[in-house]
């Protein structure tokens, strides 16, 4: 079809295509004028998503996810805010809103949920476009409680946040402060451990203790280093050869070095009194009996000094032996007292790890509390619904220009399916086109065009007739 074709079926169809124009139009116009008004009232509602947190101190990073105001409308649109809209309003007191609900649902249900569900489908919830702003707004044909449902869906959706919020940190909290509980009695059950063990073996300071103990242990180490060595050293000096006179201690005797030096004074004076006197002169005779004295106290006095290395020698063996069992015990104390500061340690870790863990539970369960009783949240009603003036719908003047481009499209439509259903020659070119012959001469037709009845007439006539020729 070309559109001279096109343009010469318009210009035939031109009633039917005005007629269904006007129908269109008209039916539109009495449809909206009839419609019953409705008033649409919002409110706005601001979300805050970066001031932080007044208890935790920090912002939470699930406000700053992308889904976050996707969230907040699907909150708004839920059934937990519409169901307390209704008790906000109480609507569900309502005598005559019984009624209604009764004579709908024949009692099946409640009354909450079938309300809430109504104001549901008159809600419209839009967040703004870069923006932390949502934009609530119902429709309802009185102004006034149109505003006041708005209102109240801001309102709810206000306390079924602070209630989400709320609901679990009362839940940790409770969890928390039965943990708190149980470490209390872990950590107390720690401490009388560690009190009871230090009481039953006397230990208060474990280090300075062992201390004074190794040091004590150390100090009988180095006694029986120096008696061991005087013992050896006097074991030594008994087995030498040289005899007593040689040893260190009667050569550095100062007895024995006096005795020497009077008895070589008298010999040296015998010898004298021998020559000048004679050695059987009394005072010759008294010399020796002087020297022969000091000789023998000389003796005594070395064999003493001799016999007292044999004494030390004992001596330092029965010494020897006493310091070995003294360090054996003082070893098996320090032992003790290292398995006592061993056991002492492990309690002691025992209960600074339960005090830390009491610790940590006791300041989130603190945390927690606080957080349950939160009455803070991250929403503000920025804009608060009025009553609206003028009604949001039916849009007449919108409706109209709707109309008038429905009713053009339905006009054409309707011409070309006529056409379709009886198809005509409209012009000499047409014809020769169909023909496929030279066109010689034209009559113009002194018949009126077909009302849209006779064509829809012919139309269905047409389509009958093969119906009816496939049958015979």
């Amino acid at each position: 079809m070309t559109l001279q074709q096109f343009l010469l079926i318009l210009r035939a169809r031109a009633r039917i295509i005005l007629w269904t124009f006007l129908a269109t139009v008209l039916t539109t116009l009495i449809v909206s004028l009839l419609i019953p008004k409705q008033y649409t009232a919002s409110t706005a509602v601001v979300v805050d998503v970066k001031s932080p947190d007044p208890v935790a101190g920090m912002v939470l990073p699930a406000l700053m996810a992308p889904g976050y105001m996707a969230t907040q409308v699907d909150i708004i649109n839920s059934d937990r805010v519409a169901q307390r809209v209704v008790k906000l309003l109480r609507m569900d007191e309502n005598p005559t809103i019984r009624a209604q609900w009764q004579d709908a649902t024949e009692g099946k249900g409640s009354t909450v949920a079938w309300l809430a569900e109504l104001l549901q489908k008159k809600l419209d919830v839009k967040p703004s476009r870069e923006s932390n702003v949502i934009n609530i707004a119902f429709s309802g044909a009185d102004p006034a409680f149109a505003a006041a449902v708005a209102n109240a869906f801001a309102q709810a959706y206000i306390d079924v946040n602070l209630e989400l919020k709320v609901e679990p940190a009362r839940q940790y909290s409770t969890w928390f402060d039965e943990q708190t509980r149980l470490q209390r009695d872990k950590l107390e059950k720690a401490q009388q451990a560690l009190s009871a063990y230090q009481q039953k073996t006397g230990i208060v300071a474990t280090d300075e203790r062992l201390d004074y103990e190794t040091a004590k242990l150390n100090d009988i180490s180095s006694q029986l280093t120096a008696v061991q060595a005087q013992t050896s050293d006097s074991r030594s000096k008994q087995k030498s050869a040289g005899g007593s006179e040689t040893l260190a201690e009667v050569l550095q005797n100062p007895l024995i070095n006096n005795l020497k030096s009077d008895i070589a004074r008298l010999e040296a004076k015998q010898q004298e009194s021998s020559v000048n006197l004679g050695r059987n002169h009394p005072q010759t005779q008294r010399t020796e009996s002087e020297i022969a004295s000091l000789k023998a106290r000389l003796a005594t006095e070395t064999q003493k000094i001799s016999s007292s290395l044999g004494t030390s020698v004992q001596v330092g063996k029965q010494k020897e032996k006493e310091l070995l069992e003294a360090i054996e015990t003082q070893k098996t104390r320090v032992l003790d007292l290292n398995r006592q500061r061993d056991e002492i340690s492990v309690l002691k870790r025992d209960v600074e790890s339960a005090q830390r863990a009491f610790e940590a539970v006791s300041q989130r369960s603190s945390q927690s509390r606080l957080e349950s009783q939160s009455i803070q949240t991250n929403l503000a009603v920025l804009n608060t619904a009025v009553e609206p003036t003028a009604a949001s719908r039916p849009r007449v003047l919108l409706n109209v220009l709707v109309s008038v481009f429905l009713g053009t499209l339905l006009g054409v439509g309707a011409a070309l399916f006529l056409e379709l259903g009886n198809r005509r020659v409209r012009s000499p070119a047409e014809l020769a086109e169909a023909l496929d012959l030279p066109l010689l001469a034209s009559i113009n037709s002194t018949l009126p065009p077909p009302t849209f009845r006779e064509t829809l007439q012919s139309f269905f006539s047409l389509r009958h007739q093969p119906l009816a020729a496939a049958a015979s």
